[in-house]
C-alpha cells in the first residue's frame, strides 16, 4: 500500500473501489491530501460517444474532486488545480492508481481520440518506454506521425488545423435525429410521385402487384438502411454522408469514385426537382392563361428564380434550411391528410363522372388485379416508381451536422422508411378503392335501364364508361395524373403538397451535394479539387460547393433535357446504395477485429444480397444508364488507384488483403517444395536500402515478380539506443522501398554483434514457405583496414549461411556499394539551398513592401542593401561549400550506385561454372537475361576441363544446358586453371597477406606458441602451405578472368568454400580479394548443393 494513501482508504465501505488521486512528487511523502467528506453524490464523466452508453462506461471520482479531475484529465492545462499526469518539463507528477504512485494512466476515451478531434482533446498516454525504463525527470513525450497514421488519420496537417478551427468556433449548430434525419428522409422519399404518379402505378399494376412494387422498392431501401446503420455505428461518423461511409469502409478507390458521381447526382437532382416544381407552376399559369413567354422558357425562368431562392436559404446556414424543411414537412403532412379526409367526404355527380365513388368493395375488387396497357409491364412500372423510394441518404449526407450520427442515422432513416412505406401503401389502397381505372368525366354517361354491366363496378354504381374501351378518356386512374387533387377535400392543398415535395427534395439535394463534395475535397482524393474543401461560418458551410452546385443545377435547368439524364441520376443513387451494402458485407467478410458495429440487426449475406439487388434494379430501370454508371465508376476507380492518395483509413479492403495473404501463406505451407518451382528468395544485407542501392538493385533484378526479397539491417551498440533508432526508421525505410518501386521488405534487428544479428535474421526471417533460401551480401572492400572482429564477423556470416543450408551470393563492384557520404553531402547542399531560397523570399517580401520615398524609403533601401550583402555572403558560402565538397562528391561512386538500374547494352554475362552447386550459379544469370534491362546480354559459359577432351567437354556441357532449356552464346573449356600463376601475380598475393601472417617457422617454439595464443586469427605457415594449391588456383583464376571476361557486363563465378576451422578468416578474404580484383561487376555464387534445376517435365 502506498504511503500517500489515508490509512483507512481500503477500510472505508463507502470508498470507491476504483479511485484516482493526484500526487505531486515535489511534496513531502508524509503529506496526504485530505478528502472532503460531503453529502454530494459522486460525479461521473461520460466516456462514450452515445447517450445510450451513459450508464455503461463511466469513471467515478471521489467526492469534492470533480472540478480538479475535469481540468486535469480533459484539458491537460497546468494550473494550480490541473496537473499533467506526466509533466516532463517542470515537476514530475503521477497518478495514484489503485493505491500506488504510477505513471500508468487509467482507461480514458481521450487517449483514443484522433489528433484534432472536434469532440474533445486528444491526450497522449505515457509510452511503454517511459513506463518500462528507469524513471527520468526529462522524458520527452511526443506523438509521432506513425501513431497518427495507425489510428486512421490523414497524414496531411490541414485536417487537424480545420478541426481545431471548427472546435474554436462558437454556436456550432448540431441537429438531433428528428430534425436532422427523420424530417429530411421523409421529405426526400415523399416526392412528386406520391401525388402525381402513384395513382397511375396502382391503376396499371393493380392493388396486389402495386403493393409488391412498393414492397420490392422498400426491400432495397431497407437492406441499404440496415447496412448503413451497421456502418454508422462502427465508430464516429464525420461529414460526407454516403461518401464517408463507403470510403472509410472500402477505401479511397471506391469512396472517391462513388463520392464524385454521388455529389454530381445530387447537384443534377436539384435541377430535376426544380423543373418538376416549375412545370406545376406553369400548368397553373397555363390554366389561368397567364404565361410569361412560352411553356419551356417559363419553366427556365421559374426554375432559375427558385434555385436562387433555395441557394439563399442554404447559404444562410443549416439552421435556416432546417426550419424551411420543417415548414415544408408540415405542408406535406397536411396535404396527405387532406387526401385521406377527401376519400370519406361524400362525392358529388361531377366527381362520380370522373370516376370517384368513395370507398366501394366492387372498385377494390376490380382494381386488385393488374391492368397493364400501352406496353407497360411489372418491371417498367417498377422502374417508374422506384425513384420515389429513394432519398434514404438525405440524413446521412449531412452527417457532419448531426449531434450523434451513430444514433441519429440508423434511428431516423429506418423510422422514415417505415412511415413513408405505410403512407405509400395506404394511399395506393385508398385511391384504388375509390376511383375506377377509366372515366369519361361526362355526368350524362349514366346507365340506361336494362343495360348489362358485364361486371363493371362503375356500371353497378350507375355510370356507363364503356366507350373508354374504344376511345381515350381523360379521367380515372389510368388517364388522369391529378386524381389525388380530385379526391382530396381541398384540391389546392394537393398542389401545395406537390410544391412542398419538390422544393424540399431540391433543398435537401442542394445541401447534400456540397456537403458530400466538401468531404471528398478535404480528403484530397482528387488533388485538383482542394479549392472546394474550405468551409465558412460557424457550421463550416461549403459556400464554394454551393456555388458549384448552383452552376450545375442552372446548366441542366437551361438545357431542359432531364428526361435523358434522369435514368442516369437514378442509377448513380443506386450505385451508392449497392456500395453501402457491399461495404457492410466486405467489412464483415474481412473479419477485422475493428468491425464492431453497435447495430446488431444485420447479416453480411443479406447485405451482399442487397448489393446484388441494387445492381439488378439498375438494369431494370435502364440498362444503358447502368452501363454508363459502371463505366464512369470504373474510370474513376482506376484513376484514384493510379494516383494512390496518401491516406490510411483502416478500410476493410486493407483487412481483406491481410486475410487473403494469411490464407495464401497458410495454404502454401501444405504445398511440398518441388525443384520446378524453385525461385531465389533472397535476404540482402543492404543495411538501410538507400545506403547501398546497387546491392538492392541487382538483388531486386532477379527477385522482382519472381521471389522474396528482404532488405536487412543490423544495429549494433547500446541496446536502448539501437532499438529506439531501429523502431523509428522501420516505416521510413519500407516507405522508401515502396516509393522507389522496389518489391521488397525491410526488416532490422538489434544485436550485440553483426554476426549475431545476421544469424537471427537467417533463422527467423520469412513466413512458412516464404523463407529466404539465398543470402546476398556485398564484398567487404575495407577488410584490410577493418578490425579483426569485423573480419571475423563477416566471414562468420558466410559460414552461418552455409550452416543453415542457404545459398550464398557475394557481389562486388569496383567503386563499392556504400554511398552514405554522397547522401550526406547532398543533404547538406539541400539544406543550404533551402536557406538561400528562404532568404530570397524574405528579400522579395521586403522589396514588395517598400513603396514610399523620402527618409523612410532611404532606410528601407539601406536595409535591403544590407540583406543583399548578406545574401551575397551566403551565396559565396554556398559556392565555397560546393567547391569544398567537389572532391568528396565522388561522381564515379554515384554512377556505380545506379549502374544496375540502367538498361545494359549488347554484351555478355560470363558464367564461370567451375563447381556444381545444384545449379544456382547458372539459374541466377538466366533469370537476369529474361529481364528487360539485361535482355540484350548473351550467356557465355566457362568451365574447367582437360586439354585432350575439350570438344567432348563442350558437348557434355551443351547437352546439359539444352536439357535445362537455357540458351547460351558460347561454351569455353578452361584447361589451365590448375597451373601456377605468374610470379607477379603470386608476389602481389603474398604482399597482400604479409601483414596477416604469423611466420611461426622463423621463431622458436615458445615464441611461436605465444604468438598463436595472442593472435589466433593470423595465417600460419602450416595453413598457407596446406592450402597453397588452392591459393594458386584463386590467383590463376583472376588471371584467366582478366584474360577472358574483362569486357563482360557481368561475371558470375563459383564461390570458393572455406572449410571451417581449417582456413583462417584473413586467408579466405585474401582469396576473395584476389579472385575478384580489377574486374567488371562480379557475383560470386554458391548454391546449397540441392538441385534448383531439372530437365524433367
Amino acid at each position: 500500500m502506498s504511503m500517500n494513501n489515508p490509512p483507512n482508504v481500503f477500510l472505508d465501505p463507502n470508498a470507491n473501489r476504483f479511485q484516482v488521486n493526484i500526487i505531486n512528487e515535489s511534496h513531502d511523502n508524509n503529506e496526504t491530501s485530505q478528502e472532503d467528506v460531503g453529502s454530494d453524490p459522486p460525479h461521473y464523466e461520460e466516456t462514450s460517444f452515445t447517450d445510450e452508453a451513459h450508464n455503461r462506461l463511466r469513471i467515478s471520482y471521489r467526492p469534492g474532486k470533480r472540478e480538479l479531475y475535469d481540468n486535469f484529465l480533459q484539458n491537460g492545462e497546468k494550473t494550480e488545480a490541473s496537473l499533467h499526469p506526466y509533466d516532463t518539463h517542470n515537476k514530475m507528477y503521477y497518478l495514484q492508481t489503485f493505491g500506488h504512485n504510477t505513471m500508468d494512466p487509467v482507461p480514458k476515451i481521450d487517449y483514443y481520440r484522433n489528433t484534432g478531434s472536434v469532440s474533445g482533446n486528444k491526450l497522449s498516454r505515457p509510452s511503454l518506454l517511459e513506463i518500462h525504463e528507469q524513471l527520468a525527470k526529462n522524458i520527452a513525450v511526443t506523438t509521432g506521425s506513425v501513431e497518427r497514421v495507425a489510428n486512421g488519420e490523414s497524414t496531411t496537417g490541414d485536417e487537424t488545423a480545420v478541426s481545431k478551427e471548427e472546435e474554436n468556433k462558437t454556436g456550432f449548430v448540431k441537429f438531433g435525429w428528428v430534425k436532422g434525419v427523420l424530417v429530411r428522409c421523409m421529405l426526400n422519399i415523399w416526392g412528386v410521385m406520391l401525388f402525381i404518379r402513384l395513382s397511375w402505378i396502382v391503376g396499371q399494376a393493380g392493388i396486389g402487384l402495386g403493393i409488391i412494387v412498393i414492397a420490392l422498392s422498400v426491400v432495397v431501401t431497407t437492406l441499404t438502411g440496415i447496412s448503413m446503420s451497421a456502418i454508422c455505428t462502427n465508430g464516429v461518423v464525420r461529414g460526407g454522408g454516403a461518401y464517408y461511409l463507403i470510403s472509410r469502409s472500402l477505401g479511397p478507390e471506391f469512396g472517391g469514385s462513388i463520392g464524385l458521381i454521388f455529389a454530381f447526382a445530387n447537384a443534377v437532382a436539384v435541377a430535376m426537382y426544380v423543373v418538376g416544381f416549375a412545370e406545376t407552376v406553369v400548368e397553373l399559369l397555363k390554366e389561368s392563361d397567364t404565361l410569361m413567354v412560352d411553356e419551356s422558357n417559363d419553366i427556365r425562368i421559374i426554375g432559375t428564380i427558385t434555385v436562387v431562392c433555395l441557394l439563399g436559404i442554404s447559404v444562410a446556414g443549416m439552421e435556416w434550411e432546417a426550419k424551411a424543411q420543417v415548414i415544408l414537412l408540415i405542408v406535406l403532412l397536411i396535404a396527405i391528410a387532406n387526401f385521406f379526409i377527401g376519400t370519406i367526404i361524400p362525392t358529388n355527380n361531377e366527381k362520380k363522372a370522373r370516376g370517384f365513388f368513395n370507398y366501394q368493395a366492387s372498385i377494390f375488387a376490380e382494381n386488385f388485379g393488374p391492368g397493364f396497357r400501352s406496353g407497360e409491364g411489372f418491371f417498367s412500372v417498377f422502374a417508374i416508381f422506384f425513384p420515389a423510394a429513394t432519398g434514404i441518404l438525405a440524413g446521412a449526407n449531412i452527417s457532419g451536422d448531426l449531434k450523434d450520427p451513430q444514433i441519429a442515422i440508423p434511428k431516423g432513416t429506418m423510422l422514415a422508411i417505415v412511415i413513408t412505406t405505410v403512407a405509400y401503401i395506404a394511399v395506393a389502397i385508398c385511391v384504388a378503392s375509390c376511383v375506377v381505372r377509366d372515366a369519361t368525366g361526362n355526368i350524362n354517361d349514366t346507365v340506361v335501364l336494362g343495360m348489362s354491366c358485364n361486371g363493371s363496378s362503375a356500371c353497378g354504381l350507375g355510370y356507363d364508361f364503356s366507350r373508354c374501351a374504344s376511345q381515350p378518356c381523360d379521367y380515372g386512374l389510368m388517364n388522369n395524373f391529378q386524381v389525388m387533387s380530385m379526391v382530396s377535400g381541398f384540391g389546392p392543398l394537393i398542389t401545395a403538397g406537390i410544391f412542398s415535395a419538390t422544393l424540399s427534395s431540391a433543398l435537401a439535394s442542394l445541401v447534400s451535394a456540397p456537403k458530400v463534395f466538401q468531404a471528398l475535397c478535404k480528403d484530397n482524393v482528387y488533388t485538383g479539387l482542394q479549392f472546394f474543401a474550405k468551409g465558412y461560418g460557424k457550421n463550416n458551410e461549403p459556400i464554394r460547393g454551393y456555388v458549384l452546385t448552383f452552376v450545375i443545377a442552372m446548366a441542366f435547368i437551361l438545357i431542359a433535357e432531364l428526361n435523358t439524364i434522369a435514368p442516369i441520376i437514378s442509377n448513380f443513387f443506386l450505385a451508392s446504395y449497392a456500395l453501402i451494402n457491399f461495404s457492410c458485407f466486405h467489412a464483415s467478410y474481412a473479419k477485422s477485429p475493428g468491425w464492431r458495429p453497435a447495430f446488431r440487426y444485420y447479416n453480411m449475406w443479406v447485405s451482399l444480397f442487397g448489393a446484388l439487388l441494387c445492381c439488378g434494379v439498375m438494369f431494370v430501370i435502364n440498362w444503358w444508364a447502368a452501363l454508363i454508371t459502371y463505366a464512369i465508376e470504373l474510370f474513376l476507380y482506376i484513376y484514384v488507384t493510379y494516383k494512390k492518395p496518401d491516406v490510411n483509413w483502416g478500410s476493410s479492403t486493407q483487412a481483406l488483403y491481410y486475410v487473403n495473404a494469411l490464407d495464401s501463406a497458410l495454404a502454401l505451407t501444405t504445398v511440398e517444395d518441388h525443384v520446378k518451382n524453385f525461385r531465389p528468395q533472397c535476404i540482402a544485407l543492404t543495411g538501410a536500402p538507400m545506403i547501398r542501392p546497387a546491392l538492392l538493385d541487382i538483388t531486386h533484378t532477379f527477385t522482382k515478380n519472381n521471389g522474396l526479397c528482404i532488405c536487412c539491417e543490423v544495429y549494433t551498440g547500446p541496446r536502448k539506443l539501437c532499438v529506439k533508432e531501429m523502431n523509428s526508421g522501420m516505416a521510413k525505410k519500407q516507405a522508401w522501398l515502396t516509393k522507389n518501386k522496389r518489391k521488397a521488405f525491410y526488416t532490422a534487428v538489434a544485436a550485440d554483434s553483426f554476426r549475431d544479428g545476421v544469424k537471427s535474421l537467417l533463422q527467423a526471417s520469412g513466413l512458412g514457405r516464404m523463407k529466404p533460401n539465398t543470402l546476398v551480401i556485398g564484398f567487404k572492400k575495407d577488410w584490410r583496414t577493418a578490425t579483426v572482429t569485423q573480419v571475423e564477423n563477416y566471414v562468420g556470416v558466410i559460414h552461418d549461411a552455409f550452416d543453415f543450408e542457404l545459398g550464398m551470393i557475394i557481389v562486388r563492384i569496383s567503386q563499392g556499394f556504400d554511398i552514405s557520404q554522397v547522401l550526406q553531402v547532398q543533404e547538406e547542399l539541400e539544406k543550404l539551398e533551402q536557406e538561400r531560397l528562404a532568404l530570397e523570399a524574405t528579400i522579395k517580401e521586403n522589396d514588395f513592401e517598400e513603396g514610399k520615398s523620402g527618409i523612410c524609403g532611404f532606410f528601407r533601401k539601406a536595409r535591403t542593401l544590407n540583406i543583399s550583402k548578406h545574401e551575397t555572403k551566403k551565396d559565396s558560402t554556398i559556392n565555397t561549400m560546393q567547391s569544398m565538397h567537389v572532391g568528396e562528391f565522388n561522381q564515379k561512386l554515384l554512377e556505380a550506385s545506379t549502374q544496375f538500374k540502367k538498361k545494359q547494352g549488347k554484351g555478355s554475362i560470363d558464367i564461370w561454372w567451375l563447381f556444381d552447386d545444384g545449379g544456382l550459379t547458372i539459374l541466377i544469370p538466366y533469370i537476369l537475361t529474361i529481364r528487360k534491362k539485361w535482355r540484350n546480354c548473351k550467356l557465355r559459359i566457362f568451365t574447367g576441363g582437360k586439354v585432350n577432351r575439350i570438344e567432348e567437354e563442350k558437348l557434355v556441357m551443351a547437352s546439359l544446358l539444352s536439357k535445362f532449356r537455357i540458351k547460351f552464346a558460347d561454351i569455353n573449356i578452361i584447361c589451365d586453371i590448375n597451373i601456377k600463376p605468374s610470379k607477379e601475380s603470386w608476389k602481389f598475393f603474398e604482399e597482400m597477406i604479409e601483414p596477416y601472417r604469423l611466420h611461426e617457422s622463423c621463431k622458436d617454439i615458445t615464441t611461436a606458441e605465444k604468438l598463436k595464443r595472442e593472435t589466433p586469427w593470423k595465417i600460419t605457415d602450416a595453413e598457407l602451405e596446406a592450402f597453397k594449391e588452392k591459393s594458386y588456383r584463386q590467383v590463376r583464376l583472376n588471371e584467366l578472368l582478366q584474360e577472358h571476361s574483362r569486357a563482360a557486363n557481368l561475371i558470375v563465378l563459383s564461390l570458393p568454400v572455406a572449410r571451417k576451422g581449417a582456413v583462417s578468416d584473413y586467408l579466405y578474404m585474401a582469396w576473395l580479394e584476389i579472385l575478384s580484383k580489377n574486374l567488371p561487376p562480379i557475383l560470386m555464387v554458391r548454391g546449397n548443393h540441392k538441385n534448383v534445376l531439372t530437365f524433367y517435365s
